[in-house]
């Protein structure tokens, strides 16, 4: 098992794991799906070296990306304390390996090593599976709130609950 950055050659196995993510979301928790996210955002991710891929057994299993700064989300972000992670979509021939865990042991270790305070994640509506999952790979809930301006974010964000997790570095 690796963690890499991800490449451009990598953009159509993201955007099918990204479909794939979204049809388990809609058997899984039909209320809050991930719209269809713009080709330039991955791009730019991609380009900024902020899109990463966990490869097994020759294949992309699973797939996140990171920013260093998510004011609208985080209103009291100041652009230097944390990474936030998005996205993390698993490759379903290799779910139930417990990847959101292996990432954040990954982004602890990234995050400190760049002189963070803070590993970051949020999540839409209140799928308490998905809350206890995030709590068990380590996170502290913060609680939810709805977000009062969207803008700029993907739609999926509009007039959403969303759950705040964080990791406090040692």
């Amino acid at each position: 098992m690796t963690i890499t950055t991800s490449t451009g050659s990598d953009i159509p196995e993201i955007f099918r794991l990204y479909k794939l993510a979204t049809e388990y979301q809609k058997r899984t928790f039909p209320d809050n799906l991930w719209p269809e996210f713009d080709r330039e955002l991955i791009e730019t991710e991609v380009a900024e070296d902020r899109q990463f891929k966990l490869m097994m057994d020759g294949k992309v299993a699973c797939v996140w990306a990171i920013t260093y700064s998510d004011p609208v989300i985080w209103p009291e972000d100041d652009g230097i304390s944390s990474i936030y992670i998005h996205r993390i979509a698993t490759n379903p021939e290799f779910r139930g390996n417990n990847f959101v865990k292996i990432i954040v042991d990954w982004a602890k270790d990234f995050a400190k090593k760049q002189g963070k305070k803070y590993v970051r994640l949020d999540t839409c509506g209140d799928n308490t599976r998905l809350i206890n999952h995030y709590k068990k790979c380590g996170f502290e809930f913060l609680g939810m709130k709805k977000l009062e301006d969207s803008t700029g974010l993907p739609p999926h964000y509009e007039d959403a609950d969303v759950c705040y997790f964080e990791i406090k570095l040692a």
